[in-house]
């Protein structure tokens, strides 16, 4: 009698736990983009083939995309637009630029154009307060419409840190004090685990969501490598722990050290659900110039990732976008827009007066070392892109 009503317990303990994996799926099939071996799988079951485009200079303004010198991060363009127009003026235009930079009209066109996702890179400062002691910012609220527009689209989402508590680069584009002090600070790496956790919880059941980006493009090449990229896997660990305790369905990032291009300091995964992501601009399209991340991929057997490229001729994106596929490794082109460009989707127009503002001293000076990657909008130069997606 015992062993019959045991068996019984566990007979209803299992139809339990299916009904819960069914209702949670509403078909009893997977809702996530997953890992497999060395491909992205859909929850259709079969090998997704990412096809993304970069949208920068959004939730990170970078200086070299507003032309810009000088005054080539975040904070520096914010001391502009404060000192032109005042600072209440400067947060009504930051609200206005936020809404409509990127816009359902935007995504749609994304969509019609071919890709079939998008990266969002992204401050951390949006996503806490003045102070930093809060996690509130306007950052949660739009990344919530712009994955509902890419949901409604059909479009998959990775979202980015592109901006780190400390810095993670050192450089302009993390908005920091010239050294990625995030590494050295016990509190950054704290509020980035807080951060990153937050946004975890708040997507956990999103399938228009992919996954995360951890860090942009970490430790630059200025600095000293040999004692900082040993700190770049352990704080990985650290982030993925704290965001595996709200969120175990979504596929997370890796970048490598000097602006993603180095994976020597990575060792076999430590997550069943991660991916590796690196960068590539300005060299020769030739096998040469990813082989390094394909024998990471055959050693490791998990998927490699290129989360950004571009800032070229059409001819050459062409041709590295074919070599990637021939090597079976999903894109991200950057950016998707920039003021009067040919190297990307959308050319936005020059404002009316935008060159005295450009040229006032604050703007004005040498450029730096390295150039970073750089409302309405007239979209000149999309209809190239359907052809270059397709050559």
């Amino acid at each position: 009698m015992r062993r019959n009503r045991r068996k019984s317990f566990t007979l209803l303990l299992a139809v339990v736990l299916l009904s819960l994996v069914v209702s949670s799926t509403g078909s009893g099939q997977p809702r996530f983009v997953t890992t497999r071996g060395k491909e992205f799988i859909s929850p259709a079951g079969k090998p997704l083939s990412l096809k993304g485009i970069n949208l920068g200079n959004w939730l990170l303004p970078e200086g070299y995309m507003f032309k810009f010198k000088t005054a080539n991060s975040p904070r520096l363009i914010q001391t502009v637009i404060n000192e032109l127009v005042g600072e209440d003026e400067a947060r009504q235009f930051w609200k206005t630029y936020r809404e409509n930079y990127i816009t359902r009209e935007d995504i749609h066109f994304l969509k019609q154009s071919g890709f079939n996702s998008v990266r969002v890179p992204f401050s951390y400062r949006l996503f806490v307060s003045a102070d930093e002691q809060n996690l509130a910012g306007p950052g949660y609220e739009l990344l919530d419409q712009v994955i509902d527009w890419c949901r409604k689209e059909g479009l998959y989402v990775i979202l980015d840190m592109h901006a780190a508590p400390g810095g993670q680069t050192g450089d302009n584009i993390d908005d920091s004090w010239g050294y990625p002090y995030l590494f050295e600070s016990p509190e950054s790496q704290a509020l980035t685990i807080s951060i990153w956790r937050k946004i975890a919880a708040r997507y956990a059941q999103e399938p228009a969501v992919i996954g995360y980006d951890l860090l942009n493009e970490p430790i630059s090449t200025s600095f000293d490598t040999a004692f900082l990229n040993p700190k770049l896997e352990p704080l990985y660990r650290k982030i993925v722990a704290g965001m595996r305790t709200v969120d175990k369905n979504h596929i997370i990032f890796l970048g490598g050290a000097q602006w993603d291009t180095n994976f020597k300091g990575f060792g076999p995964p430590f997550d069943d659900k991660l991916a590796y992501t690196f960068h590539k601009y300005w060299m020769d399209v030739n096998q040469g110039a990813i082989q390094e991340y394909l024998d990471f991929r055959d050693k490791y057997n998990v998927p490699v990732w290129m989360g950004e490229s571009g800032e070229n001729t059409d001819e050459w994106i062409t041709a590295f976008r074919r070599l990637l596929e021939q090597n079976n490794i999903g894109w991200c082109f950057w950016p998707y827009k920039k003021m009067d460009a040919t190297s990307c989707v959308v050319s936005i127009s020059r404002p009316a007066e935008w060159d005295a503002i450009v040229a006032s001293p604050r703007v004005r000076a040498k450029r730096s070392k390295r150039c970073a990657r750089t409302g309405p909008q007239k979209k000149r130069s999309g209809k190239r892109w359907p052809a270059i997606l397709s050559r």
